[in-house]
């Protein structure tokens, strides 16, 4: 079953019958990256790599994953194992470190915070992005989200600077998220657990599709509520030095 359900969401992943449709921002981040990242780049959290291929000529790359999970779930392949808590890296040696999709999984955030600040240069940036309303994934390692405010109070407390902080997607468009995540759900619960509800698994799929092309339309029709999103994407930067 497990199999089935891994050729599935390789099948539909960049359909709108996925309910994950809406999330798939993958060339917007690497841009996003491309853009900001410079000098000695370290990414903690770097799974695959994938960052890698997309930084620009010149930067030297330090990738940095947690064995427990990088190793059992990812299939890392960084350069260090090691706690983000607790950086191998010498003080100001860095000037950027990535931080994607990877506080929400770190036991103790600030302190993590913390030392990204102590590694980072006077003047450079970290790059990081958080999801905000999405389920719980990886577990048990998923520990918390933070609304724009408290990734604010966070930084503050570690002595960084936000620059600019974004939505990931618009209200309308997390709204389809959550909804076709829900509906998802009940897809695989109902294959995993064999019930006699896999009968409606086409009109779930079809409802997918449906409220997937409904958010994007009405996300480009009607204003953003800036309150409701599926998470931020931010630059921050450590003070320089007067």
């Amino acid at each position: 079953m497990g199999i089935l359900l891994s050729f599935l969401q390789r099948f539909f992943r960049r359909t709108p019958l996925h309910p994950q449709w809406l999330l798939n921002d993958t060339k917007q981040v690497a841009a996003w990256v491309k853009s900001h990242a410079t000098g000695t780049v370290l990414d903690i959290g770097c799974a695959n790599r994938w960052i890698e291929r997309h930084l620009v000529s010149g930067t030297r790359y330090i990738g940095l994953d947690y064995w427990e999970t990088g190793k059992n779930l990812y299939e890392a392949r960084p350069d260090i194992f090691a706690d983000a808590a607790c950086l191998p890296m010498a003080a100001q040696s860095c000037d950027t470190v990535i931080l994607l999709e990877v506080l929400e999984h770190i036991k103790t955030p600030q302190e993590a915070l913390q030392e990204t600040s102590r590694v980072l240069r006077p003047g450079g940036h970290l790059l990081l992005s958080m999801p905000f309303l999405y389920p719980i994934h990886d577990a048990p390692h998923d520990y918390q989200r933070l609304t724009k405010h408290g990734l604010e109070r966070d930084l503050a407390n570690a002595g960084l600077e936000i620059v600019s902080i974004e939505q990931k997607q618009s209200s309308l468009e997390s709204a389809a998220v959550l909804a076709c995540l829900a509906l998802g759900g009940a897809t695989v619960q109902s294959l995993r657990q064999r019930k006699a509800s896999v009968v409606f698994i086409p009109v779930l799929l079809i409802l997918i599709a449906l409220v997937n092309i409904l958010g994007w339309t009405a996300a480009r029709i009607f204003p953003n509520w800036a309150a409701l999103t599926t998470g931020y994407r931010l630059l921050a930067r450590k003070a320089a030095t007067p």
